[in-house]
């Protein structure tokens, strides 16, 4: 399976890193946000003022946004998978939909800064940012298996802020700690696919009460105001 995915994938890949050492060095960030609550939504407030905070840094960057609730990526199915593996794809809804795919990849590998924006939903992550891994977690393009098990395939230097919001507090030494299943997964699987520099900037207790939530987004927004750049 995961050689017919190399395959479909490995020359686009290679455009891609090609492409990018022939642009110019301006500066590109991917900000993303997944939080189904809108203009209610701490994770998309903050997410936003750590992409400005970067910005004002670097004025020349490029800014690519995805709004992962607005404009939700479909699951998986059994035809995708059957396309990784190599089957004809005759159906244009799918074709359309596997390009869409490779573009979210092309986005990542683009990028020199990626913020994202995630709240914990019952104890993990948002499935619309679930989806989003699943179409960037791709043999041949963004890992690949060697020798020594699994290697992360995103060229290196990549920075990443994650913009971590709960209702609860699951950190120190909280009874609640070994239910967090969102930073966990999420710090899990950017490792997986090369991406290691990663900041937290967190936001818990926000189901607290008023003065916690408050104090909560006005400590997260002392962390970002200090964020390297």
């Amino acid at each position: 399976m995961f050689r017919a995915i190399r395959n479909l994938f490995s020359g686009r890949n290679r455009k891609a890193l090609s492409n990018s050492s022939a642009e110019t060095t301006t500066m590109k960030i991917l900000h993303i946000d997944s939080s189904i609550l809108g203009n209610h939504s701490v994770s998309r407030q903050l997410s936003a003022e750590t992409v400005a905070q970067q910005k004002a840094a670097h004025p020349d960057a490029t800014v690519t946004y995805r709004d992962l609730a607005a404009s939700p990526i479909p699951y998986l199915t059994g035809e995708h998978m059957a396309a990784f593996q190599g089957a004809p794809v005759t159906d244009a809804a799918l074709a359309d939909d596997l390009e869409t795919g490779n573009g979210y990849i092309d986005d990542l590998l683009a990028a020199d800064i990626i913020v994202i924006g995630v709240p914990m939903y019952n104890l993990s992550v948002p499935a619309q940012l679930k989806s989003w891994i699943d179409r960037v977690v791709v043999a041949g393009r963004t890992f690949q298996y060697g020798a020594a098990g699994p290697e992360g395939l995103l060229p290196k230097g990549k920075k990443a802020f994650i913009i971590s919001t709960r209702g609860g507090i699951y950190t120190g030494n909280s009874p609640a700690a070994a239910l967090d299943y969102q930073e966990k997964y999420l710090g899990t699987v950017l490792a997986f696919i090369g991406l290691t520099n990663v900041t937290w900037i967190r936001a818990e207790g926000l189901a607290l009460g008023q003065d916690a939530k408050d104090a909560a987004i006005v400590q997260a927004q002392g962390e970002i105001a200090g964020l390297p750049v």
